[in-house]
């Protein structure tokens, strides 16, 4: 059988603890910082953070960007809205058909619409449009939106067309 010895609890010896200590997290798992060697300098620059000097030309742009907005008419923006929302479109489709396109311009697009409707936003306030009375008439002038293709979709025919042409008088 079993031999019935238990060691007293003054008889048991336990390893040294470790130089480093171990920090316990809320996720119940070991921090493991203290077991790994000190960065190097190299590793300390993180390549997300972008630099003053790159933040304030992209606000510059940003700038540069909203005036020109402004500089526009609102009919002018409800255009370039509706034209935009079509490139938004073909985007869509090109992804869905799996074909070759840039994924930031799907961002890139979408905050441009959002700076153009803030502008058209900021000029009704400007007036005393209420927000009530702007959600309707949004929802006039949606109903009197023109489908019509996108300039990138008239451009590829374009280029098609010129094709066929070059083909047909070859």
């Amino acid at each position: 059988m079993l031999n019935g010895s238990i060691a007293s609890p003054a008889s048991l010896t336990f390893p040294p603890k470790p130089k480093f200590s171990i920090q316990k997290t809320s996720f119940t798992g070991v921090g493991i910082r203290h077991l790994c060697p000190q960065r190097l300098a190299s590793q300390t620059t993180s390549s997300r953070k972008p630099s003053a000097s790159s933040s304030s030309v992209m606000m510059a742009k940003l700038e540069e960007e909203m005036k020109e907005i402004r500089a526009k008419t609102t009919e002018e923006i409800n255009d370039e809205v509706v034209e935009l929302k079509g490139e938004l479109l073909m985007l869509r489709l090109q992804k869905s058909v799996r074909n070759e396109f840039k994924s930031s311009e799907f961002g890139r697009m979408r905050k441009r619409i959002a700076r153009m409707l803030t502008v058209k936003r900021e000029r009704e306030l400007e007036e005393g449009i209420n927000k009530r009375l702007s959600r309707k008439l949004d929802r006039q002038w949606k109903k009197s939106i023109v489908v019509k293709p996108p300039p990138s979709l008239i451009k590829l025919r374009e280029q098609e067309a010129a094709e066929e042409a070059e083909k047909s008088s070859a």
